[in-house]
């Protein structure tokens, strides 16, 4: 299920090294605390939270408002991790760009370093098939650069994702939780919180789409000649941003080939079909309701706290010497309930009945 995504201004440049040194830090030691509290479960129902994972950004110092937040929060929390995989029985893989398409081998590496059950064909399959709902199921303009795939020993998984939409200069952030998956491509999140709604979107996960993604999983296992002889007889009308030139019938019938080969049982097969991608998927939407009736959804499915301050400097400049002293008072409490001494750490959860983690969000 996914649990909600987040829009964020797109920002570049890099984290500044003497930030990213203490984000890793003061990640690892709330990553540690929290495992001790929930145990690895836990970790990632916070994770995949969008108001939490928003606000852990705001207390580790970064920009509220930033796309680099999803990108740099996930980067510090995976080198916080290193070399403590094992004893937390948590793991992190992938990340962004390119390090995102190595989420597989990750995961593989992972299991075979630390011994972990034999469940490492269906961790790779959510992570590929998380990221092929949201860049290819729901096309809301928004290119997935970012995938990061967080699992336990006991094969429980998280994702935090992201995509670009360089026009608007925006990205969007997507959360999901294993444990609540039922079925990927029906109604795979529970929440979609942002701040600004797309006009056109293409929602092939949504409850009113089922025909459609019937429809389209029946054209899939038909003779790509006749689909494509379907296809040149449209009209294509003004609300789809799919055009004749944008897709050949002679590439559809190539990728239809493949999809003719397997024959597909349902929309989720044909979907998790490689090579089968949004431009594939879209023709196949407009074939399935132009020709057979079959009109998806259009509609778009779519949390802050500051603690120490922000990179940028809003809502003011961060304070190193109050970020390096939160990281020692969590360490040390970290080391001395490992002692059996829980004294501090009982005091962090009698705090937390006098505060709150993170500020009321602005829901749509």
């Amino acid at each position: 299920m996914r649990t909600g995504s987040v829009d964020l201004p797109l920002h570049g440049g890099q984290c500044p090294p003497w930030l990213f040194e203490r984000m890793t830090k003061l990640g690892r030691a709330i990553l540690m605390l929290l495992v001790r509290e929930e145990g690895p479960a836990g970790v990632l129902k916070k994770l995949a939270d969008p108001f939490w994972f928003q606000a852990l950004g705001c207390v580790m110092g970064f920009d509220w408002h930033s796309s680099g937040l999803t990108t740099t929060v996930c980067g510090a929390l995976k080198e916080g991790l290193r070399g403590c995989e094992g004893e937390l029985g948590l793991f992190i893989a992938g990340g962004k760009g390119k390090t995102s398409r190595k989420t597989p081998q990750d995961i593989i590496t992972y299991a075979e370093k630390f011994g972990l059950p034999n469940n490492t064909e269906r961790l790779v399959y959510a992570s590929k098939m998380s990221a092929k709902v949201d860049n290819t199921a729901v096309q809301d303009g928004y290119q997935l650069y970012h995938h990061t795939f967080i699992f336990t020993a006991k094969g429980e998984w998280a994702v935090v994702q992201q995509g670009m939409n360089s026009t608007a200069r925006r990205a969007r952030r997507y959360h999901w939780l294993g444990e609540k998956v039922s079925d990927f491509v029906v109604e795979p999140h529970s929440a979609i919180c942002c701040d600004q709604k797309e006009k056109r979107v293409l929602n092939l996960v949504a409850g009113p789409s089922e025909k459609s993604r019937n429809t389209i999983a029946a054209l899939g296992c038909l003779n790509p000649e006749r689909v494509t002889r379907e296809y040149t007889k449209l009209v294509l009308p003004s609300r789809h941003s799919l055009y004749m030139e944008h897709l050949q019938p002679s590439s559809l019938q190539r990728v239809l080939l493949k999809t003719y080969e397997r024959q597909p049982a349902d929309f989720e097969a044909i979907l998790s079909i490689p090579g089968v991608g949004p431009k594939t998927i879209r023709a196949l939407s407009l074939v399935a309701e132009l020709a057979y009736g079959a009109r998806p959804s259009y509609q778009d499915p779519a949390k802050f706290s500051f603690a120490h301050g922000g990179k940028d400097g809003y809502p003011y400049p961060v304070n190193r010497s109050v970020y390096d002293k939160t990281i020692d008072i969590l360490e040390q409490a970290i080391k001395e309930a490992k002692l059996g001494r829980e004294e501090k750490l009982q005091a962090f959860r009698r705090l937390q009945c006098l505060t709150v983690f993170s500020a009321p969000a602005r829901t749509t």
